[in-house]
């Protein structure tokens, strides 16, 4: 099993790492347990108190830590400091609100009284260790936006991370152990995949989450199932961006560029496919590719840099095979669609005009800068090709028409719906999807009671 940091801009290997043994597997699973009986006794005050502290020091360790991801999985390096910058404010956001999202409930007095109780009140309790399998394209961010509600309702984590960011992986334990959590509370596992069905079975792990793909998401789930343990998954995605004629134009193009190639366009809430109406496809269509041959691609280091390199040289491929498929099948190439020459593992912004059903890009998630173009002559059209895709996380939808505002919202089969914005997360609204995208929530107060016993207590007369 190779686990390593190599730097997507030149393919270089910066650093390897040997794969924890399963003796040091056993001993982080018998300190996870030790650590949860004590661990989740302590007040909330105390767990706020370190996990601000845990935010200051991420807030300090800012530039380092963005250089740090850049180098792992090729992100901008702005764009890397601003990962880190978002995770310090979720994790402040938890520790200012675990205690009211997470308060006693009591039920209506006439309920009470009914019961034949004197006094009912539904608790939240922690359920033990939870395992974390996270993926690298937002290294920091999807671990901590488990990370920080899980540790403020009490529970303890264990972080099975992608192995191409092992350095991030270790950060993150370290950030929590000199914030001042016991050492057991937030432990990272270096390990290979195929060690992670076995850990799942361990009695002493009480839950998993998972972001990642179709097939990882099936694996976890099943094990789960089989072992009746609580799941989230946050899986692939496919976001529709939808253009109505009432829609600005401009501001429409430019959000698109955004929202298609951030992060390189590997993002699971990413917008990948625009549905535009026909009344203003053109106008839309000139803008946004513009837009997209306006980007600079190149070295993530530097400060100008729009589009850094794919993760891997696999990723690349992946991608090139979707837009070689969709262009023998007779899409047609508006910009980019051919990597360029020298080392890293670039690919350039592309837009794809004239998509059918039968192409696999119309079907498969396009993990990079390659948007697709779609063509509706109405509402009802435009709303049936946004859900004809087996995922549904995100959705975008551009318009200034009430009606068709109020359309979108009811019909978009997605767990999220962005009117004339892009798709972004935040602590405080929940995230997650619905379809072959996943099941459960992260983020606000649903996020943070996924991994809770709800507990009913009854007081009798």
């Amino acid at each position: 099993m190779h686990i390593a940091t190599v730097n997507p801009a030149n393919g270089e290997t910066v650093k390897t790492y040997h794969p924890m043994d399963e003796d040091e597997v056993e001993r982080r699973l018998q300190l996870a347990e030790a650590t949860f009986r004590t661990y989740r006794t302590t007040s909330f005050e105390e767990r706020s108190r370190l996990m601000h502290h845990a935010a200051q020091l991420l807030d300090e360790d800012q530039d380092a830590v963005g250089r740090m991801i850049t180098t792992e999985m090729g992100k901008p390096v702005a764009q890397a400091r601003a990962e880190a910058a978002k995770c310090a404010k979720a994790m402040h956001w938890y520790a200012d609100h675990a205690a009211g999202l997470l308060a006693d409930e009591e039920p209506a007095a006439s309920d009470v009284k009914d019961s034949g109780a004197s006094r009912a009140l539904v608790r939240y309790r922690p359920l033990g260790p939870v395992l974390a399998v996270m993926p690298w394209n937002f290294p920091l961010w999807q671990v901590v936006r488990f990370a920080a509600p899980a540790l403020m309702a009490g529970n303890v984590g264990l972080l099975k991370h992608a192995s191409n960011v092992p350095q991030t992986a270790l950060y993150l334990e370290d950030l929590f152990h000199r914030a001042g959590f016991t050492e057991g509370t937030f432990q990272t596992l270096l390990i290979g995949s195929a060690a992670v069905d076995e850990i799942l079975r361990d009695d002493r792990v009480k839950a998993a989450t998972l972001t990642g793909s179709e097939p990882a998401g099936r694996a976890v789930a099943s094990t789960c199932g089989e072992m009746i343990k609580k799941t989230v998954l946050e899986l692939g995605g496919s976001d529709p961006f939808v253009v109505m004629p009432s829609a600005d134009l401009d501001r429409a193009a430019e959000v698109a560029v955004t929202a298609r190639t951030q992060n390189a366009g590997q993002s699971c809430i990413a917008a990948k496919r625009f549905i535009v109406h026909t009344d203003v496809y053109d106008a839309f269509v000139e803008r946004f590719v513009a837009g997209m041959k306006a980007l600079k691609v190149g070295d993530p280091m530097d400060e100008g840099t729009d589009v850094g390199p794919l993760s891997s040289e696999q990723g690349r491929q992946d991608l090139e095979e979707l837009v070689d498929d969709a262009v023998r099948a007779g899409a047609t190439v508006l910009c980019g669609g051919e990597r360029p020459d020298g080392p890293g593992w670039f690919y350039p912004p592309t837009v794809l005009a004239g998509i059918d059903r039968e192409m696999r890009i119309h079907r498969e998630e396009a993990f990079g800068p390659v948007a697709t173009l779609y063509r509706a002559d109405d509402l009802d059209e435009a709303v049936l090709i946004a859900n004809d895709t087996p995922f549904g996380l995100s959705s975008n939808a551009w318009t200034r028409d009430e009606a068709e505002i109020d359309r979108f919202v009811r019909d978009l089969e997605a767990g999220g719906v962005y009117v004339n914005g892009m798709t972004a997360s935040h602590p405080a609204f929940p995230f997650g999807g619905v379809k072959r995208s996943g099941y459960g929530r992260e983020l606000s107060g649903h996020g943070i009671r996924e991994f809770c016993n709800i507990t009913t207590v009854w007081h009798g007369a």
